[in-house]
């Protein structure tokens, strides 16, 4: 088992022990499991998925969004940091999809380059979202 810990800046989403976490990373998704090695990375907007448990299938691992941050492994302790993450337990699908849309229109209606990068990162931001609620409302069909 490895330790995960998810920090945000409104607080700790989680915190446990866990026997596999995938990370979103610039170059790539990574697979983090007990005595991993060393890293220090960056973690991109995506989807972190936690299996709790060796025995767990796919469609029982719990997801969050996160909006990129800083990635720590050491001794069996994985931590990252980031300023937003949500379980896929806490998303309305519907209510991200609006805030999918509005971030899309401000983006067709932004009038600079900031603007534009801003309206960007929040199109980027909700649209992981709504995969993640996506995955929540997938898995609890089965």
């Amino acid at each position: 088992m490895i330790h995960f810990k998810l920090v945000s800046l409104s607080g700790t989403k989680f915190d446990e022990d866990v026997y596999e976490v995938v990370l979103p990373r610039q170059d790539g998704e990574i697979g983090v499991m007990k005595d991993h090695m060393p890293l220090v990375s960056v973690a991109k907007t995506g989807v972190i998925a936690v299996r709790r448990d060796s025995k767990d299938r796919d469609d029982q691992r719990e997801y969050f969004a996160i909006n990129g941050g800083a990635i720590e492994v050491s001794d069996n302790q994985l931590s990252v940091l980031v300023d937003d993450a949500d379980n896929a337990d806490e998303l309305s699908e519907a209510e991200v999809q609006k805030a999918l849309d509005l971030a899309k229109k401000m983006k067709a209606e932004a009038k600079d380059e900031v603007s534009l990068e801003h309206a960007q990162q929040l199109v980027d931001r909700h649209a992981v979202r709504l995969q993640v609620a996506g995955l929540k409302r997938r898995h609890n069909r089965k």
